[in-house]
């Protein structure tokens, strides 16, 4: 955990990270890769967008860090990089829902 303020360097990389979860279609994304690896195939049915989307979507979420690949044959699968990252996706949805359905907040 940081307890000391956060570097410039740091502050980037959370900022961009949170720049590119604000799409809905990227956050839908991650929250199907948190569980898991997917091919593009099968994420573009679980969040109804067109594949080229999808596939450009995936790219920037690979740039910034936030998704990690590994080939099987000719399929390239994608996944949430690491525990935080899936935290993050979970938490912020969580969340979202106590705003939405007005349910008390956790401690």
């Amino acid at each position: 955990m940081v307890s000391e303020p956060p570097s410039a360097a740091q502050v980037d990389a959370a900022v961009t990270a949170l720049r590119m979860l604000a799409d809905p279609t990227r956050l839908r994304l991650m929250w199907e890769l948190r569980e898991g690896e997917h091919d593009v195939t099968t994420l573009t049915a679980a969040v109804g967008a067109a594949r080229p989307a999808v596939s450009q979507h995936l790219a920037k979420l690979l740039l910034a860090g936030l998704v990690g690949t590994r080939r099987d044959g000719r399929r390239v699968l994608y996944r949430a990089r690491g525990g935080h990252v899936r935290r993050l996706v979970t938490e912020v949805l969580y969340a979202a829902d106590h705003q939405v359905t007005s349910e008390p907040e956790h401690d």
